[in-house]
């Protein structure tokens, strides 16, 4: 990691051009204007005008940093390839759907990774005015205030959110009693899960960096665990992740999803032969 970078100073920094940026969110909800980025996946005039205020801003005080953005990424149509360098991942507005139909669950995401280590995570929803940050080795506050990770380790009594192509994989086993299927918002999503209200976020491998990065810092600071669906070391550029209030329920949900393909790919198989 760079040991010459001031990680507080890039704190202060994105954290004015977040709450700068959630005032426009905020006041914009009736002024929207829709594109169809792809089937079943839409883009408004305040995703791309948000991501602009943070590129523009990050790239004046930081030049020499790399930033991954969904907006770019899409209209670049390639992912970039992840570095040593210092690199932002932004999520202009994560629950684009959310903010389509004014339904007060979206938020802006930015994480800073440096020599592949994630440094910095912020998420904020400026509908309800809540601020998740998070410095590596400093805690997660919650407006200020800091927070942590439930002490649930029984994975019946644990409240689950699920991406939805991970349903199938999870819902299937009695013990997970109380999964809910996140539909949109994902950072919005970890940053409950956090302080006590979430205990499990399984990830789909469909979800991109800037999906994750915040959250996974946030979870990881306030003293859970992070791992990939397989229950190795998470891979921030493949999103396919557990993140649990500890150890015991990212291992058992991961035991659940790796269970399931495995019976899945022997069904399939049998049904070819």
């Amino acid at each position: 990691m760079s040991c010459d970078l001031d990680i507080a100073k890039c704190f202060d920094f994105v954290k004015e051009l977040t709450l700068q940026a959630g005032k426009i969110l905020k006041c914009g909800k009736d002024e929207k204007i829709i594109y169809n980025k792809n089937k079943g996946d839409f883009v408004t005039n305040y995703d791309q005008q948000i991501e602009k205020i943070f590129i523009d801003g990050l790239s004046k005080e930081f030049p020499d940093h790399k930033i991954i953005a969904e907006e770019t990424v899409a209209a670049m149509q390639k992912m970039p390839e992840l570095t040593d360098a210092p690199t932002w991942f932004l999520d202009p507005l994560d629950g684009t759907i959310n903010f389509m139909h004014s339904f007060p669950y979206f938020s802006i995401s930015i994480a800073l990774m440096v020599s592949k280590v994630l440094v910095l995570g912020i998420i904020y929803n400026p509908s309800n005015s809540e601020f998740y940050s998070a410095i590596k080795g400093k805690g997660v506050f919650l407006n200020g205030k800091p927070i942590h990770v439930s002490n649930i380790t029984d994975l019946k009594q644990a409240m689950i959110a699920i991406n939805v192509p991970v349903i199938k994989q999870v819902k299937t086993d009695k013990d997970v009693t109380r999964a809910i299927a996140l539909i949109e918002a994902t950072q919005t999503c970890t940053g409950p899960g956090v302080h006590s209200t979430l205990d499990i976020f399984a990830i789909d491998k469909l979800l991109k960096p800037w999906d994750v990065a915040s959250g996974m810092l946030l979870i990881l600071e306030a003293g859970g665990t992070v791992i990939d669906s397989n229950g190795g070391a998470y891979d921030i550029m493949k999103a396919n992740t557990i993140a649990a209030a500890n150890e015991t329920l990212a291992r058992e949900v991961s035991k659940i999803i790796v269970d399931t393909d495995l019976k899945t790919k022997e069904k399939n198989k049998k049904n070819l032969t």
